[in-house]
């Protein structure tokens, strides 16, 4: 059997499989490739919230990191929850060794509120880890979180998307999914979940139908993840994120319940026999 593009994911566990390291790794094999990992963090998760958090020392985060890059190798990289100043820092200087696509999800809280992000790690995201980034994918409270810039509706995505641009990444992908339904032009925004991405001068709108599904739980890694996985496959970064949104609408459609809260996407979906 040939060798599958290989993709590492650098990010936290989650211990309920909706998100992190293990959404992520979910996402890496529903879309043909094979995923690797370096824990940063291990979190008490569920689908109530995160009850505790654990940061790992960055000696750790270096020897995985090392380990399977020196050896394995690797095609992208994808970055979720850093936690801290010295990790972002760690992970950037790994990075910058690393002659591949980065996909960073700027990671700063959880679909429940929960901080995973310190205070203080805030400018190692934006002047270490940002610069590194073939394309960054932030949702619109770690587009405030990151820069400031408040956005209420579909226009606000182009302003958000140049304030990001500023810090260095190549591509800025702003996910508007969390825009109230009638935030598009005219209010016409309801039935959809609009992205943006641009490099500062192409521009590349996204659309997609809004699910009614409350279980949504690991939507931010699967989507980064899924880009990353794009990238490994040798696609340009807007057919890689293009294939991204429509794979992560498929997975939100096929969310289902879990615990007594949020559910997570269904990972699967184009797995399972029709």
């Amino acid at each position: 059997m040939p060798t599958p593009p290989r993709v590492l994911t650098v990010a936290g566990s989650d211990s309920g499989g909706g998100a992190g390291v293990q959404a992520d790794l979910k996402t890496m094999l529903a879309l043909g490739t094979h995923g690797m990992s370096v824990l940063t963090a291990v979190t008490a998760q569920n689908s109530l919230g995160v009850q505790g958090a654990w940061e790992l020392p960055a000696e750790a985060v270096r020897a995985q990191y090392r380990s399977v890059v020196d050896d394995i190798g690797t095609q992208a990289v994808k970055t979720g929850m850093l936690s801290s100043a010295v990790l972002v820092e760690t992970v950037a200087e790994l990075l910058a060794e690393t002659a591949v696509p980065v996909v960073v999800d700027p990671v700063g809280v959880s679909k429940h509120g929960d901080a995973l992000l310190a205070a203080d790690a805030l400018d190692a995201v934006r002047g270490r880890l940002l610069p590194l980034a073939t394309v960054a994918t932030p949702n619109l409270d770690e587009v405030a979180q990151l820069t400031g810039v408040r956005v209420r509706e579909e226009a606000d995505l182009r302003r958000a998307a140049e304030a990001v641009l500023a810090y260095g990444p190549r591509w800025a992908l702003i996910k508007g999914g969390h825009l109230p339904p009638s935030a598009g032009p005219s209010g016409s925004g309801g039935g959809e979940a609009v992205d943006l991405l641009t490099d500062g001068t192409e521009e590349h709108w996204l659309r997609a139908p809004r699910h009614d599904n409350r279980h949504t739980h690991g939507t931010g890694c699967t989507l980064a993840a899924a880009v990353a996985a794009g990238l490994a496959h040798g696609r340009a970064v807007p057919q890689a994120v293009a294939a991204a949104k429509e794979y992560v609408t498929g997975a939100i459609a096929a969310g289902f319940p879990l615990g007594a809260g949020i559910g997570p996407v269904g990972h699967g979906w184009r797995l399972r026999p029709a």
